[in-house]
C-alpha cells in the first residue's frame, strides 16, 4: 500500500549510502539534501506508474459470479449512502467509522467523507453510532436513515481549559515531557504481534486493486535502532475489482511500511528535539480518548513553503504518553511533494498528491503504551498530456493489532521477512488459502477493519 519510508532505523543501516541502496530512490541523487528533506522522503508513499498493454488482463482480480452477489446483497441488505462532516465547519471527516449498533457492521468514511454502509434486513439494530478521534460519538436512528445524502454532523469532544487552572506550560513544553518520558512510557523490550493489514488502489470510486493478510510483527524496543520485521502468515486478493486502464499503479512496500507510522519509534517524523523549531505547537483543550484525558496538541510547519506535517498529537494528561496522532503532509507545493511520492511514471503523465491523511493510535496496558493502529491515505491526480481530463487515483494502507506477546520473541530468518522493496499485491498470492478464510474468503471493501478482525479472530486462534 502507502509506502511510509522509515527514518534512521528503517533498516539496520545508519547512514544515507546504505539508504540510498536499500531505497533506490532517485530523488537520493542530490547528495545536499537537507535533513528534513529526509525525514519527508521516508514517511512519503512510493508509487510506481507504468503502462499496461491493450487487452492485458487485470492481475488484481479473481473471477467470480459478480451478477450474483450484487443481487444477494440486493435480497440481503439495504444499503444507506452519507457524508460525515464537522458541526461547526462542514469539513469532511475523513476515516470516521460508521458501526450499526451492538452488531459487527460498520464502515468508513473516505477522504471526503462519503460513506456507503450495508445494513442486513434483518437487523434489529436501532442505531448507528458514529466515531471519530478528537468527537463525540454521535448515535443517529436507524429508522430515520434514508438510501441517500444523510449529512451526520459530528460535535468536537473538547474540554475547554479553565482560565483559573495552572497547566503544564506551552504546548511546546507539552511535547518536550512526551520526547523525555518515552522511555518510560513505551516497552523497552521487544514484543512479538499479530496484525491484520489491508490496502487497496481506487480509480475514482472504482477499486483496482484490494489485498490483506494475517501478518506476524516483530515489534522492536523503543530504545536503541534495531527495526521492526513483518512476515505474512495468511494473505488474499480482492474479488471483483474493477480492471484498471492504460494506467497501472504499484505500491511498494506493503505491511512492513505501515509500521512506520510508528512516529514514536520514528521520532524524526514530528518529535525529534532537533526538529521541534520547524513547527508551531499549539495547545487546543482537551479531550477524552478511551476513557483518558488528553491535551489536544496543534502543529504546522513554521514556514509556508515548507513540505512538512501538520494536524493534532494527542498527549495523555497523567503519563505525557502520545497515545494518538491525526495528521497529513502540507501540500503547499505540490509539484515538489509529487517528488517524495512517485518513484517512476510514464512520460507524459503529470502525477501531483492532492490529499494525505494518517493516523496512528497507542494503546495502554499495564502502564505501557503499545503501537496498536495505523492509517494512511494520499490521493493523486493523474492528468496526461493532450487530454482535457484528469482522474484520481485514491491509496489506502490500514493496519490493526489483534495479539501480543512478550515471551519466546524472536527476529525473522531474512527469507520470511516481508522486505521494503516487495510489491504486496503481486507477493500475497503465495500465501493463499481459500480453505483458512471459509466463508470469509470474499473481501469487502467498505467495510471496517475493526469489524474484519472481529470475524478473523476465530481464524487467529486456529494458528
Amino acid at each position: 500500500m502507502l509506502l511510509y519510508g522509515k527514518i534512521n532505523s528503517a533498516f539496520d543501516a545508519v547512514n544515507v549510502k546504505n539508504l540510498k541502496e536499500q531505497w533506490n530512490f532517485r530523488i537520493f541523487e542530490n547528495e545536499i539534501l537537507t535533513a528534513m528533506e529526509k525525514v519527508i522522503k521516508y514517511l512519503s508513499a512510493l508509487v510506481i506508474l507504468a503502462m499496461t498493454l491493450p487487452g492485458m488482463a487485470n492481475p488484481m482480480s479473481i473471477p467470480d459470479d459478480k451478477a450474483a452477489l450484487q443481487l444477494s446483497d440486493t435480497l440481503s441488505f439495504i444499503e444507506y449512502k452519507g457524508k460525515i462532516v464537522d458541526a461547526k465547519t462542514d469539513h469532511p471527516l475523513s476515516f470516521a467509522t460508521i458501526a450499526v449498533e451492538g452488531e459487527n457492521t460498520a464502515t468508513i468514511s473516505n477522504s471526503e467523507g462519503n460513506f456507503i454502509l450495508k445494513v442486513s434486513k434483518n437487523s434489529k439494530a436501532r442505531n448507528i453510532v458514529v466515531s471519530y478521534l478528537g468527537y463525540k460519538n454521535l448515535v443517529f436512528p436507524l429508522k430515520d436513515f434514508s438510501p441517500k445524502k444523510n449529512i451526520l454532523r459530528l460535535e468536537p469532544a473538547v474540554i475547554m481549559l479553565n482560565e483559573i487552572v495552572v497547566t503544564p506550560g506551552p504546548a511546546y513544553e507539552i511535547i518536550l515531557k512526551v520526547i523525555d518520558n518515552i522511555n518510560r512510557n513505551y516497552p523497552g523490550q521487544p514484543n512479538q504481534m499479530t496484525g491484520f493489514y489491508r490496502e487497496s488502489i481506487k480509480k475514482r470510486n472504482n477499486y483496482v486493486s484490494l489485498a490483506e493478510a494475517i501478518v506476524d510483527i516483530y515489534k522492536a524496543p523503543y530504545k536503541g535502532m534495531q527495526n521492526d520485521q513483518v512476515r505474512i502468515l495468511k494473505g488474499r486478493k480482492g474479488a471483483n475489482v474493477k480492471k484498471m486502464d492504460t494506467l497501472l499503479f504499484k505500491l511498494q512496500g506493503g505491511p512492513t511500511t505501515s509500521l512506520l507510522l510508528d512516529i514514536i519509534k520514528n521520532p524524526d517524523i514530528i518529535l525529534n528535539r532537533d526538529m521541534l523549531d520547524e513547527y508551531d505547537f499549539k495547545l487546543n483543550g482537551e479531550a477524552m480518548l478511551d476513557g483518558k484525558l488528553n491535551y489536544i496538541i496543534s502543529f504546522s510547519p513554521r514556514y509556508a513553503k515548507a513540505i512538512l506535517y501538520m494536524g493534532n498529537l494527542y498527549v495523555d494528561v497523567n503519563t505525557y504518553a502520545l497515545s494518538a496522532a491525526d495528521f497529513h503532509l502540507s501540500l503547499a507545493d505540490p509539484v515538489e511533494a509529487s517528488k517524495l511520492f512517485i518513484r517512476k511514471k510514464p512520460a507524459g503523465a503529470r502525477v501531483v498528491p492532492v490529499f494525505t491523511h494518517y493516523i496512528v493510535k497507542y494503546r495502554e496496558q499495564d502502564g505501557k503504551w503499545y503501537f496498536n493502529y495505523a492509517k494512511g491515505e494520499v490521493k493523486f491526480k493523474v492528468k496526461w498530456k493532450k487530454k482535457m481530463f484528469s482522474t484520481n487515483y485514491t491509496t489506502l494502507l490500514e493496519i490493526a493489532i489483534t495479539d501480543r506477546r512478550t515471551e519466546n520473541v524472536e527476529r525473522f530468518k531474512i527469507s520470511k521477512r516481508f522486505k521494503s522493496s516487495q510489491i504486496f499485491t503481486e507477493t500475497v498470492a503465495a500465501f493463499a488459502d481459500k480453505n483458512y478464510w471459509g466463508k470469509y474468503n470474499y473481501i469487502e471493501p467498505d467495510q471496517s477493519i475493526e469489524v474484519a478482525i472481529k470475524k478473523f479472530k476465530r481464524l487467529l486462534r486456529k494458528e
